[in-house]
């Protein structure tokens, strides 16, 4: 039987079980694939952060939630119309995330009395027995059990057969969402193309999955989710972390510099350090240092050198480069610092999102030392804020931080492929040779950006001073002298505030120009704004949404824009931290919404909060 297939608008499907199920592989794959079938989607990956949590707890729970459809996507969705639990632990943790009326597909070899009591359950209170889920539909099945049947021929040992319960389980829902395996078959080969026991294995599992649900009386209704209405070109998934490497390789190719990355492993930004290292062809050298502090100053010295230079780091590595930081700002030289945020504080959440490191970003130095600030809204936008970051940190001779979070980093939504020839050029002027009238090298003379040059070593005639100590203003000797020193905070203080001059003024993003309530994001709020504020215009509220990419300095207009509503709303994964800085700087009585729980803003929750400001 090949089941009636319906067509629906969109679907939002959570895999969850042990890390050792494969549960992110299955997710990543689905996603791929969904991508490739022409839908809008989004993602929200969710691991342990033990790199082995013990096997079948509640700790140890790993998923995946996609959210596709045919129309325009924003979030991975509040809650899910199906959820693949492998084990009790995966149900338990997240049946309060199922829609009522949802569909629950579970592993039954993962309801065993081990497994139900190592997810806190008693051994007469199996959940699949006990009628607490008859407010679901519920598909049991065997995945172990079948799994293993599939692969009764193969010499492979039963661990290794267990491996792949979680390609079986793709292979049902390729089936049950009209899919077809070429993508993920490709992908296997890739993969275990040098193994082919492992990969017949795979592949076998995957078409069992497939056969399984063409083949049993469970299933009649099967479905189908068009293709979303998108711009012309060619597409593909990506995460925030890919996104980054690539406009990081982009802006070394566009400013004809070559890429240094300085970085010491860290979640969730390792990915980062792994995606640039395949880039050698590009003229991209990566170095995994001992600790944050080599990493990134050895991004310094590339700098120095006249390489573009860059640091990746989360939240607990960034404390750790301040002081390093302090010195690039000192030095005045190009440094792109990357912060894929996560909870805090210390070691905190490693695998959970969070805005957790704004005021870190603006303050968390000694001494006055001002670093502009550009931040990330989604995966797919990574890609040009990293181009934007070394941009401005090239042509404007200082260091920057770029913001993202462990949900942009690791979430993933459709890509278009830019073409080359719309990316600007990033404009590099070594100072090389004295000018003519110039009789002699002045280190910290400023152009009209007040940006000094850039001088490399190896050149006759531009020896210069170098170091953390403050600098006499034009000859950059070093000054104890208290006036020039309150000159020279004062000058890099303005050479970051001109920076407002060079980027664009701010726009509104949805909604009229004036109104009732303005909502102010940045960063990874993006999505949930944009679905909430759309959905509360069509209801007829006066609602606008306005998301930042500059930070430090903020756009020109951004204080204009305030007072032409009666309300500014800002929400934030944090304790406060952008309304504290708005409030500071444009005195507006800015009213925040904050959720600290390490997983994004729902729309529910967002809705909620702002109808209680209406009116």
């Amino acid at each position: 039987m090949s089941g009636i297939i319906n067509e629906i608008e969109h679907v939002v499907i959570k895999f969850a079980g042990d890390s050792g199920d494969g549960i992110q592989l299955t997710g990543s794959q689905f996603t791929t694939n969904t991508a490739l079938r022409g839908n809008d989607l989004s993602t929200f990956p969710d691991f342990p952060a033990e790199i082995r949590a013990p096997l079948g707890t509640l700790p140890g729970v790993s998923g995946f939630q996609l959210h596709f459809s045919s129309n325009s996507v924003y979030t991975p969705g509040d809650d899910c119309d199906v959820l693949v639990a492998m084990n009790a632990a995966a149900l338990k943790v997240n049946l309060k995330s199922i829609k009522k009326g949802g569909t629950i597909i579970v592993n039954t070899d993962g309801f065993d009395s081990k497994n139900l009591r190592l997810a806190n359950y008693a051994d007469d209170d199996n959940p699949l027995n006990n009628n607490s889920l008859e407010s679901y539909t519920v598909h049991k099945i065997d995945v172990t059990k079948l799994t293993r049947e599939a692969l009764a021929e193969s010499t492979l040992g039963v661990k290794e057969k267990d491996r792949a319960k979680n390609m079986f389980v793709l292979g049902f829902l390729y089936w049950m969402y009209d899919r077809d395996l070429e993508s993920t078959k490709r992908f296997l080969e890739e993969k275990f193309g040098k193994k082919p026991e492992v990969f017949d294995s795979n592949i076998k599992a995957l078409q069992a999955g497939y056969n399984f649900g063409d083949t049993t009386e469970l299933f009649s209704t099967r479905y189908t989710v068009a293709k979303a209405v998108v711009k012309a070109g060619v597409y593909r998934s990506i995460t925030g972390n890919s996104a980054i490497s690539l406009g990081l390789v982009t802006a070394a190719q566009k400013s004809g510099l070559q890429l240094f990355l300085g970085s010491y492993p860290i979640t969730p930004a390792s990915d980062i350090l792994h995606d640039l290292s395949k880039y050698k062809n590009f003229n991209v050298i990566t170095f995994q240092a001992e600790d944050e502090i080599a990493a990134i100053t050895s991004s310094i010295g590339a700098s120095y050198g006249g390489s573009l230079g860059i640091t990746t780091t989360s939240g607990p590595g960034m404390a750790l480069k301040a002081e390093a930081m302090g010195l690039a700002m000192m030095l005045e030289i190009p440094l792109v610092i990357i912060n894929i945020q996560r909870g805090g504080p210390s070691t905190g959440l490693p695998t959970k999102t969070e805005q957790s490191d704004l005021m870190q970003a603006y303050y968390g130095r000694n001494g006055e030392c001002p670093i502009p600030i550009i931040s990330a809204s989604s995966p797919s936008d990574c890609f040009y804020v990293a181009i934007e970051a070394c941009r401005i940190s090239i042509e404007h001779m200082t260091p920057v931080i770029l913001l993202s979070d462990g949900f942009i980093a690791n979430g993933a939504e459709p890509w278009k492929f830019p073409s080359a020839s719309d990316i600007p050029e990033i404009t590099v002027n070594f100072k090389k040779f004295l000018n003519e009238g110039e009789e002699k090298f002045m280190p910290y003379a400023r152009d009209e950006k007040l940006a000094r040059p850039w001088s490399i070593p190896g050149y006759a005639g531009m020896e210069h001073r170098i170091g953390g100590l403050e600098k006499q203003d034009i000859t950059g000797n070093v000054s104890y002298d208290a006036d020039n020193h309150e000159h020279m905070v004062k000058t890099r203080q303005a050479k970051v505030d001109m920076i407002a001059n060079y980027i664009p003024e701010q726009e509104i993003n949805l909604g009229a120009d004036s109104g009732d309530i303005l909502i102010l994001g940045w960063g990874s709020t993006s999505g949930v704004i944009t679905t909430v504020v759309q959905k509360l215009i069509k209801e007829g509220h006066s609602i606008s949404h306005c998301h930042l990419r500059y930070i430090r300095p903020f756009p020109k207009n951004l204080g204009d824009i305030f007072k032409r509503f009666k309300k500014v709303i800002i929400p934030e994964i944090n304790n406060g931290q952008l309304v504290k800085i708005i409030r500071d700087l444009y005195l507006v009585d800015a009213i925040a919404y904050n959720k600290i729980k390490g997983n994004p803003i729902t729309q529910a929750e967002l809705e909620d909060f702002i109808m209680m400001h209406t009116g």
